[in-house]
């Protein structure tokens, strides 16, 4: 039997008792059945293509660690590998050859390489970006007598472009960097209308989408062809990008083929016509978090927990009555199928019940492995996630506008970023051990920043769709009423915060860190969806540009070879 086929309509219910709801008009799935085409696909692959990518790897590896290349062609070759997308198959010997140039040249955190503004912006991004602390007093050599960055530079567009992205890893207190981010932008976008079509293109694109902030597998997908272009390429790298992006490729669309075809049991048109239809595009969301094919489990997880919460998440914003969201809210609290109330639509019934299935099966997967606490800490963040709903649908219902400090601290929660974390690393392995746990949900500040960073950057593109259906106060109303202050300063003040939670998240991931790097990866990469898809729309809501550009672009489309 399939999930939906004892439901009923929930509209039959208000039909008869005429209850006001503050339905939304979201516009019904774009992709349909596409991807569950692929569900029933094998998942082997072609015998010629595994040991062809192996032999490549090997190859790759050997320039690397060569003892014959200078320390500035290797990074340029770390760099063309972590654009192109197959970082992830030479992280020991990146770390190898990053370390050692740390260690031979950097001194007292500043690198001591003599050369151009292009290649110190290029090292000194990738070693940030790794982990690395190096200080950005290297770039003061590029200021003139008046302490200003010179304007010889603007001659240098490789130079500037660099040293755009750099300024990408600042951190809080350095003022070097805000300085380059300024300079560079304003002299960028001044003159890339006097530049050849191709570097235009490469100014307009970072000037967008900033390299540090940019989902690994869109810049994997836009540089291969730069890559090819580029005389100087590798043709061993080049051809091994290409085959690990298809192969991955097949693997992500198999995932999203399962849980489309898991999805399609909901009948969401029919049992849930009140609910955002957007399980393609919680599968995108989740592949923004980890590509790697190791993590496939995890992927599906956390796919099928996201895909959940869109339900539960539209239900208390955009269905339930108060009185039902009070009984919904005490069930999800006392967890137990038994004291779910008869006087729910049955679709909020379908909602909880599938909740609840779904937990059990994870739980039970879990138990297995022996890491039955992943499951119990995240169910705590789902009921925290549930009350800062709830106290959001109180504040709706009695009309109530919060203070910003008492907005942000729920709504926070509510962004279910925090929960979506710890879900992130229940399919992690063995790694993810019980002290993993306990930090993240300790909400430490990276965590916090990214929180903060969605929920804020939400609001910006989101608040006047919202407010137009009936809808909680947001961040730009709250600061409004209570500093008497305009929307267009609301809007900046929450920018400049954007722009805070970044500095701490980029603090927060240089070493020593408080946990392995792969943990706070997941937190960076659920960032820079924020980034790339909340930048200038909500394109989750209204999935049909960008988002659906995006999707094809990583899961329609392979790369020609």
């Amino acid at each position: 039997m399939s999930i939906a086929s004892s439901t009923l309509n929930c509209y039959n219910r208000d039909t008869k008792l005429s209850l006001h709801r503050h339905t939304a008009d979201f516009h019904p799935d774009i992709w349909r059945d596409y991807f569950i085409q692929y569900a029933s696909e094998s998942t082997e692959l072609d015998h010629k293509t595994v040991p062809q990518v192996e032999a490549m790897k090997k190859e790759v590896s050997k320039i690397l660690v060569s003892k014959a290349e200078k320390p500035l062609a290797k990074v340029d070759m770390i760099d063309s590998i972590c654009r192109l997308g197959v970082n992830y198959h030479f992280e020991r010997e990146i770390e190898e050859v990053l370390q050692q140039i740390h260690k031979n040249y950097v001194e007292n955190g500043e690198i001591n390489l003599e050369e151009n503004l292009r290649s110190h912006a290029v090292l000194f991004r990738l070693l940030r970006q790794h982990g690395f602390r190096v200080s950005p007093d290297i770039f003061n050599k590029f200021k003139d007598v008046q302490g200003n960055f010179s304007e010889k530079l603007t001659t240098d567009i490789e130079g500037m472009l660099s040293l755009y992205e750099a300024s990408h890893v600042r951190v809080h207190g350095e003022d070097i960097l805000d300085e380059a981010l300024a300079f560079t932008s304003t002299h960028l976008e001044s003159i890339v209308t006097q530049l050849s079509p191709s570097l235009a293109t490469s100014v307009n694109h970072s000037l967008k989408q900033a390299l540090h902030k940019n989902l690994p597998r869109l810049e994997a997908r836009r540089y291969i062809p730069i890559y090819q272009q580029d005389p100087s390429h590798n043709e061993i790298l080049l051809t091994l990008a290409i085959l690990d992006f298809n192969i991955l490729q097949n693997l992500h669309q198999r995932e999203f083929g399962y849980i489309c075809k898991w999805w399609k049991e909901f009948d969401v048109p029919r049992n849930l016509p009140y609910v955002r239809d957007r399980v393609v595009e919680c599968c995108f969301w989740i592949l923004a978090v980890y590509y790697e094919p190791q993590y496939s489990q995890a992927r599906k997880i956390m796919m099928k927990v996201i895909a959940l919460l869109t339900i539960i998440d539209d239900t208390y914003d955009a269905y339930g009555t108060i009185d039902e969201l009070e009984l919904l809210t005490e069930a999800i609290e006392r967890w137990d199928i038994s004291c779910l109330d008869d006087g729910l639509p049955e679709c909020i019934k379908l909602s909880y019940r599938s909740l609840l299935k779904f937990f059990e099966e994870i739980e039970q997967e879990m138990r297995t492995e022996g890491r039955a606490y992943s499951v119990e800490y995240t169910i705590k963040e789902l009921k925290k996630a549930v009350q800062a709903y709830m106290t959001e649908a109180r504040w709706l219902n009695s009309n109530y506008v919060p203070t910003t400090e008492e907005y942000t601290r729920i709504s926070t929660m509510s962004t279910c970023y925090l929960l979506l974390t710890t879900t992130s690393y229940i399919g992690m392995g063995d790694i993810a051990t019980e002290d993993i746990f306990k930090w993240v949900t300790n909400q430490p500040k990276i965590v916090y920043a990214s929180c903060l960073l969605c929920r804020l950057m939400d609001d910006i593109v989101s608040n006047k769709f919202e407010q137009k259906r009936g809808h909680v106060s947001s961040f730009l109303e709250c600061y409004m009423r209570e500093y008497g202050e305009s929307r267009e300063a609301a809007i900046e003040d929450c920018r400049k915060r954007v722009t805070n939670a970044w500095k701490d998240i980029n603090e927060e991931c240089l070493r020593p860190t408080k946990v392995p790097m792969p943990f706070l990866t997941r937190v960076l990469n659920l960032s820079r969806f924020m980034d790339v898809i909340y930048k200038d729309e909500d394109n989750f809501t209204h999935a049909g540009g960008v988002m659906k550009t995006y999707i094809k672009a990583l899961l329609v489309d392979p790369v020609p070879i």
